[in-house]
């Protein structure tokens, strides 16, 4: 038998090269367009997921839920075009939530003013206050911008929680008066739109996030990530583009709050503490810093294991146990320290990582041949 009788090993063709992989990476673009489509459409749902939420999709306390999980979808997002995208450790991003969940509920509510005022108002404060303490903060760098970012952010929580000229209501909070409300977003018939509010909060965090990182300035802000002084040896002023962020990272998350505000309806004290801050940090942490849609995916777990161990650690499930794993699992933050050490130690680049570590493990699956 000569050699050329011997049949040669048919080439393997690349993956990428499949026809299979060609279609999938042609759809790839369009899926988020796909999820934005079924997110708006998810109202009109009647299913039931037992166990995950406490009745149908389309009921006011699921949406409620949903809309709260967009909404701080929204803000990891905005606040990880300050971490993970400039390299930016801000501690007191939650003052400028809270600057639009308490601006909005001031104005409404002790002003009289009409929604779409106030909250053009509250947002157009909300930015020119993180332009201004930014300008002050950004002075310092590292560890100390932390801390002085931190330091603002206490003196936020400190003039609400004395209720300052009255406004704030102090430690009880201060209700929305709904009086001035268009009627759509008044009533539990209509937190359907609330949750669309929210879902166009999103929506428009991530496009002005990705637009932002596309441009020549989103580019800038990752060389500050990466060199700080490369940047300034090239000529730019990383100051300027560092400010740039911070000032629209502050107006992102007011605007947020804006939104907050007609959710939960009214403002209280919590959402100043800096624990907000920190949750917001985990969130992106948990997603992937810098990734595309890790910090909102992060943001969308983490609020919604939030909301829902603290039920499941009051069930009669969790209080039948032993008193060993009763009183943990009764807590909802040690569940979640828990889940986020897990997370971290398993995929450290966040949620964002899974694809490119199950691709591996999908390709050791056995395929299908054809002749």
């Amino acid at each position: 038998m000569t050699d050329s009788m011997v049949e040669a090993p048919a080439a393997r063709v690349p993956d990428e090269l499949t026809p299979h992989r060609r279609g999938w990476h042609g759809l790839r673009p369009y899926l988020p367009l796909a999820a934005l489509a079924v997110a708006a459409v998810l109202p009109y749902s009647t299913l039931e997921l037992p166990g995950i939420f406490e009745g149908p999709l389309n009921s006011p306390g699921t949406l409620q839920l949903l809309a709260v999980c967009l909404v701080f979808g929204g803000l990891a997002a905005g606040y990880d075009l300050l971490f993970g995208r400039t390299g930016m450790l801000s501690f007191g991003h939650a003052l400028y939530f809270a600057a639009g969940v308490y601006g909005t509920d001031i104005l409404v509510t002790r002003a009289g003013l009409p929604l779409w005022q106030a909250a053009l108002l509250t947002i157009t404060g909300g930015t020119i206050l993180a332009g201004l303490l930014g300008a002050v903060a950004l002075r310092t760098a590292g560890i100390a911008f932390a801390m002085v970012t931190l330091a603002f952010a206490q003196v936020g929580a400190i003039l609400v929680a004395r209720d300052f000229g009255g406004l704030t209501g102090g430690e009880e909070g201060l209700p929305l008066d709904v009086s001035g409300l268009p009627a759509g977003l008044v009533g539990v018939a209509n937190t359907v739109n609330l949750y669309w509010l929210a879902l166009a909060y999103l929506t428009l965090v991530v496009l002005v996030v990705h637009r932002v990182s596309g441009s020549p300035t989103g580019r800038v802000l990752a060389g500050l990530r990466d060199d700080e002084r490369r940047v300034g040896v090239l000529g730019l002023d990383p100051y300027r583009f560092k400010l740039v962020a911070f000032t629209l990272a502050g107006g992102l998350a007011a605007g947020g709050g804006v939104v907050y505000c007609l959710i939960v309806g009214g403002a209280s004290p919590h959402i100043t503490s800096s624990e907000l801050t920190l949750s917001l940090l985990v969130m992106v942490v948990l997603g992937g810093p810098g990734t595309r849609w890790g910090p909102v995916l992060g943001g969308v777990l983490y609020t919604y294991l939030d909301h829902r161990l603290t039920a499941f650690g009051a069930s009669d499930a969790v209080e039948s146990l032993p008193a060993f794993l009763s009183r943990p699992l009764s807590q909802p933050l040690f569940v979640l320290g828990t889940v986020f050490i897990l997370a971290v130690y398993f995929f450290p680049g966040g949620l964002a990582s899974l694809r490119s570590r199950l691709t591996p493990l999908a390709r050791l699956l056995p395929t299908r041949r054809t002749s």
